[in-house]
């Protein structure tokens, strides 16, 4: 009877504001939100051109805004995409971790937006287990989906091949359903991208083009990770000893099988020839051909230790950044529809990742930390008209923020229930800052994939406060002194005001989120 009663209040408010739009004349804006999988900020040029030029997703940022704080409240796939479409916390969206089937029944921001008169699609990246709802149509991948040949799954609940490389399909699903769209209607858009997610590879183009690229270290690939905490001891994700030799960096078999500190299990075998296997010919031979390379060095040199690592963070390197390569190619083809098609003037285009992603920092990969590599995303939006171009904006943002915020461009009313804040009025220049102070995380994966330890924090503009609670250990980073996070400053006696102070605030924020584990008091 609530649910339905409040359904009712919802789209009659809609509607009194649909007729108020219509008054005064103003014509709502189509709505396109890209998002790729583990695209970190760093490699993106617009943010830092150290390591790759992404002219078409720097096309967002010069035209229109580019956040340099935007960060998210679960760094892991499934979770980041519940919160985006429910503008809540994983705890309560239902969506904790990859293992989790999202409740399709829920009210999501699609839904409003087919209630206030738009038409709805998603193509891509789904990986939610169930099926979408609140789409008018939808394409998606089984799982985390396929780089070569990938399969798709249509409204029918049938799954089909595709020929060519995922970027580049989807994409043109996405061109292929702006073409056949209704007219008559304002469209939202979901476009995700499974580029660059691990396992990576790329089409043998920008293969070709980045293997013999080297990139600049971080200060922090060979540190000592001595001492720092449980978590850091049980994590699995160093590139030295945790990415796969033949499934992740492509190395064929044959070349390590006499060398015994390298040479691959069976798992890692099958899964090399798996994905090899998908590579139609003459693609196929021209990448084992390259990347025979490294095999031939490793049977030549069989390094060990900083030395292995050295070669492995340029191989991850090189191939990581050639995914990224191949979804700014298909970024840059959808804003050339939009120039094409007249769309341009009237859309917004939000791009975005669904988390950070480590690249060497630590002498790790991956992500799930609340640390700010994996925490930060990439985040920039442009709306001709609306935002003023080469804008920068430095609020710090959440990813529970983005169903608000699309639903506030589109002019319609942001229920109650959503825990994130409407952007527009900071994106328009018509409000400078945020009331928030701090930002609430809570990783809850344990035991799945890299081994990170469950914690929740808050991060302030100045500190940042991590409890690993089920270890009962505390971190504490001064942002503005040490921004790599090295030195966990929680016991010293200096910062003590801070810890007290910091630990206040995080119950506070517990509270106003409601998020009621770990029960009990935080020590």
């Amino acid at each position: 009877m609530y649910l339905a009663c409040n359904t009712f209040i919802m789209r009659l408010l809609i509607l009194f504001l649909l007729l108020h739009a219509d008054c005064f004349g103003q014509q709502r804006p189509n709505i396109i939100y890209i998002m790729s999988d583990d695209h970190d900020a760093d490699a993106i040029s617009a943010y830092n051109k150290k390591f790759i030029s992404t002219p078409n997703i720097d096309r967002l940022a010069k035209e229109g805004v580019l956040f340099t704080r935007a960060f998210v409240a679960n760094s892991i796939c499934g979770p980041v995409r519940a919160t985006v479409l429910t503008g809540q916390h994983s705890h309560k969206n239902g969506m904790k971790d990859n293992r989790t089937r999202f409740d399709s029944s829920r009210i999501t921001m699609p839904k409003l937006m087919q209630q206030g008169g738009y038409q709805t699609a998603l193509i891509g990246k789904w990986h939610l287990h169930s099926y979408p709802t609140g789409f008018d149509f939808w394409k998606i991948l089984p799982g985390q989906g396929l780089y070569f040949e990938p399969r798709f799954i249509s409204m029918k609940g049938d799954t089909s091949t595709y020929h060519g490389y995922a970027s580049d399909v989807i994409t043109n699903e996405a061109l292929q359903w702006l073409d056949g769209r209704d007219r008559g209607k304002p469209f939202l858009m979901q476009l995700h991208h499974k580029a660059p997610h691990r396992y990576f590879f790329a089409p043998l183009k920008y293969i070709e083009q980045f293997h013999n690229k080297t990139f600049p270290e971080p200060a922090t690939l060979y540190a000592d990770t001595a001492g720092r905490g449980t978590a850091w001891r049980l994590q699995t994700m160093s590139i030295l000893h945790d990415l796969k030799l033949c499934s992740d960096l492509k190395v064929d078999p044959k070349y390590l099988m006499d060398i015994p500190e390298l040479r691959p299990d069976s798992a890692d075998i099958v899964y090399y020839n798996a994905i090899f296997n998908r590579i139609p010919e003459p693609g196929r031979s021209s990448i084992k051909k390259i990347y025979e390379e490294r095999g031939k060095l490793l049977q030549q040199l069989r390094p060990k230790g900083n030395e292995l690592l050295k070669y492995k963070y340029q191989w991850y390197m090189q191939d990581y950044l050639a995914c990224v390569a191949s979804v700014d190619e298909n970024i840059g083809r959808v804003l050339d529809y939009l120039d094409k098609n007249d769309l341009t003037k009237n859309t917004l285009v939000i791009y975005t990742s669904d988390q950070g992603m480590y690249l060497g920092e630590n002498g790790w990969f991956d992500k799930r930390w609340m640390y700010d590599v994996s925490m930060q995303a990439p985040l920039m939006m442009r709306w001709p008209g609306h935002i003023k171009p080469n804008s920068v904006n430095t609020n710090m943002v959440q990813t529970i923020d983005y169903a608000p915020t699309i639903l506030g461009a589109a002019g319609i009313v942001v229920p109650a229930w959503m825990q994130g804040i409407d952007l527009v009025p900071v994106i328009t220049g018509k409000q400078k800052t945020l009331s928030r102070q701090n930002l609430y995380y809570h990783f809850y994966e344990y035991k799945a994939d890299h081994t990170v330890l469950q914690h929740l924090g808050i991060r302030g503009e100045r500190y940042k406060l991590i409890y690993f609670y089920t270890v009962n250990e505390w971190e504490l980073y001064d942002l503005k002194t040490d921004p790599d996070e090295q030195k966990n400053l929680v016991n010293s006696a200096s910062h003590q005001h801070i810890v007290r102070q910091m630990k206040e605030e995080l119950l506070r924020s517990r509270d106003q989120y409601d998020d009621h584990e770990p029960a009990g008091e935080l020590r």
